[in-house]
């Protein structure tokens, strides 16, 4: 089977840990991010909603106060809002600007963007540009990570998680060592997190099936016994982020099923690894992951 070398998703996957670091610094003097004990929610599309439901959940975590995270598309117009932050790439998303506009005048608004030539400037009361982390992929990878390394480091010091430097630390050597061999070889996988890798756990899932058309699920990881479980079996990768439940990795050895986790590895440096599977299994796919089918950039829908 023949490969295509990914070269911009691979280059721009291998950047993040600089890009997270560079995130922190952003963060430290940055007056846009939600305040303590303001109500807030985030929102985003795709991949940048996996990030928001991420953020949201280590949010409230902090206590920082209560926070709730939707897709643009699915925001409840009659709720009460202190902030809406907005992570949007390529600052064009059609539902994003539409949702910035419902909400002008009445809730402040943060985005996150790459890029700072585009409508979203004007629709939000306050923006971060992180542009050294725009992609020239089609396929979020370094983005959707370095808003949520931004968001995170905004929250400070959070009780049993690393920092964001030590995340790139983790991240750095995810990008060398050996990608799982059972992953590799797998027919299926499905990825599981609680609480805010759980949307890491969806964002590994959206890559691998961007990138190479892979049969991939995710989950909530105490889920995974409730009706999930019947998916898993031999030529099967059950993949957690962060702890690993007590009893899970029992459950998958039994009905024969391939467990991978790394629990002593920050949950967005093992994001890093699941995107570097993602091009890996495309390539031995003979897909080319930098020209997904059927995506674009952004999607713009016609008025």
């Amino acid at each position: 089977m023949s490969r295509t070398p990914a070269a911009r998703t691979s280059a721009e996957i291998a950047t993040q840990p600089a890009s997270w670091r560079r995130a922190a610094e952003a963060a430290a003097g940055f007056e846009g991010l939600p305040k303590p004990g303001e109500r807030v929610a985030v929102t985003g599309c795709g991949t940048s909603w996996f990030m928001a439901l991420a953020y949201a959940a280590l949010r409230e975590a902090a206590g920082q106060g209560e926070t709730d995270a939707f897709a643009s598309s699915e925001f409840p117009a009659g709720r009460t809002y202190d902030r809406v932050v907005a992570i949007t790439r390529s600052g064009t998303t059609t539902e994003v600007l539409d949702l910035l506009e419902r909400l002008r005048g009445r809730v402040p608004a943060t985005v996150l963007t790459a890029d700072p030539k585009t409508p979203v400037m004007d629709a939000a009361d306050a923006v971060a540009v992180l542009d050294w982390a725009d992609e020239e992929s089609v396929v979020q990878t370094r983005f959707a990570t370095t808003a949520l390394a931004f968001l995170r480091a905004g929250l400070g010091t959070l009780p049993g998680l690393k920092s964001v430097e030590e995340a790139a630390v983790d991240a750095e050597l995810a990008l060398t060592e050996p990608l799982p061999e059972a992953a590799l070889a797998a027919e299926q996988w499905t990825f599981l997190g609680r609480g805010w890798t759980y949307g890491l756990a969806l964002e590994a899932a959206l890559k691998m099936r961007e990138a190479a058309g892979a049969w991939t699920e995710a989950y909530p990881a105490m889920e995974y016994r409730h009706g999930p479980i019947a998916i898993t079996g031999p030529g099967r990768v059950t993949w957690v982020f962060g702890e690993l439940p007590e009893g899970l990795a029992g459950d998958v050895a039994r009905v024969g099923g391939t467990l991978v986790s790394r629990p002593g590895t920050d949950p967005l440096a093992d994001l890093v690894r699941a995107q570097r599977l993602a091009v890996a299994l495309a390539e031995s796919r003979g897909l080319d992951p930098d020209r997904p089918r059927n995506l674009t950039r952004s999607v713009i829908l016609a008025p």
